[in-house]
């Protein structure tokens, strides 16, 4: 009992000098002076809530043209608390159609007394708040401890992206590399939180980190096969223009996106063979290793015929907009399929599905290694092990 004990000290003493030796590099990392890019000196983004509308943009059929002239009283900034008349244009990526008591937000540059202000869209920080707020309700309504566990992995994910992706590649370190880094901590991350300090949850990383990098090899294959690099992507004109200011490898954002992407599903692939597995061996202890392996493929090749999809149909309902544009105007079939468009996603989902197929064998070899002994008897469960199992039932 005291060696448990023992043990188990140990085990939280590194996982808390892993944490802050992480946090200590997160902060180090992000001590990062940004150069800028435009002048934005003056101007700001403000709250204010619409009290009237003073001319508006509807026409007798029903559209907008032109722009509205509207009071709104000013929530925050220098202006807070003055009724201010401002403009909203009625464009779509730009102003909104405004009405009384609408809460918007108001571009806003101040000069001295002189202030120039306009809308700049609807206020949406509530409502993306409210949704994710209702997400991981749901997720610990339905999920319980796993769903709270799961939340957790979200947002460290989350975070980790914004505050250790970014960062790196500003400071013009590989995004390849980078994505592959941030992949890695998160899995394992994600995973022990799941799934404990388990062989369970050791199968799911190996094959999660194995079925991202895979993804990525494909993508790099076939970018010199078929000519389509970082550089095709729409908004290479503005990328170049933050290369040149901070170095940041712009050719490398297409598939460092890929390896992000495709995390999820892979994760999820990984975890559930590996899992199945794991309850196989704890439901049939005398299970031998060629008799795992055999049942693991069977779970994972019947994942593979919905989950070889995901990534497919995902960056698919990404170009929809695409799609419709190239079928209304009739374009060449030669034209459509030789496009840069249509082979980034194609790229990009196909690249994503040979990880997830790819991580489907490598997940049940690890996982039927690591849970039997070599002479293929079932390696016996510690009792972290147990512990983890009975914390998930």
């Amino acid at each position: 009992m005291q060696l448990k004990n023992k043990h188990t000290a140990v085990r939280r003493g590194i996982l808390v000098l892993l944490a802050v030796g992480f946090l200590i590099f997160t902060v180090l990392i992000n001590q990062v002076e940004k150069v800028p890019i435009i002048s934005t000196q003056g101007q700001t983004f403000e709250k204010a809530v619409v009290t009237q509308i003073v001319k508006d943009n509807v026409q007798e059929d029903g559209s907008r043209t032109g722009e509205q002239k509207i009071l709104v009283r000013m929530l925050t900034g220098e202006r807070k608390g003055e009724i201010l008349q401002t403009t909203s244009s009625s464009g779509f990526l730009f102003g909104a159609a405004c009405k009384v008591g609408m809460q918007v937000i108001v571009m806003q540059s101040v000069s001295g007394q002189s202030t120039v202000t306009s809308v700049y869209a609807q206020d949406r920080e509530w409502v993306i708040y409210l949704f994710a707020g209702l997400y991981i309700a749901a997720l610990l309504l339905v999920g319980g401890k796993q769903g709270l566990k799961g939340s957790v992995g979200l947002i460290f994910t989350f975070l980790c992206i914004l505050f250790v992706y970014l960062p790196l590649v500003y400071r013009g370190f590989s995004p390849f590399w980078v994505a592959v880094f941030v992949c890695v901590i998160t899995t394992v991350v994600t995973m022990y939180l799941i799934g404990g300090p388990t062989r369970k949850t050791a199968a799911a990383v190996g094959g999660t980190v194995a079925g991202v990098v895979i993804a990525g090899i494909a993508a790099c294959f076939f970018s010199l096969a078929s000519g389509i690099t970082g550089y095709n992507v729409s908004d290479i004109e503005s990328l170049l223009s933050v290369w040149e200011i901070s170095g940041v490898q712009v050719g490398g954002l297409l598939f460092s996106g890929l390896l992000i992407s495709s995390l999820g599903a892979v994760m999820d692939v990984a975890m559930s063979i590996s899992s199945a597995m794991s309850e196989l061996c704890l439901h049939n202890p005398s299970i031998s290793r060629r008799e795992l392996l055999h049942s693991g493929m069977h779970v994972g090749r019947d994942m593979m015929g919905t989950d070889s999809n995901t990534l497919i149909l995902a960056f698919a309902g990404g170009s929809v907009s695409m799609l419709v544009l190239d079928y209304a105007y009739n374009l060449p079939y030669q034209q459509i399929i030789n496009s840069n468009n249509i082979g980034i996603a194609v790229l990009q989902g196909l690249a994503g599905s040979f990880g997830i197929v790819l991580s489907v064998p490598i997940t049940v070899v690890l996982a039927a290694v690591l849970m039997t002994h070599k002479h293929g008897a079932q390696a016996p469960f510690t009792q972290e092990e147990l512990s983890a199992q009975s914390a998930q039932l």
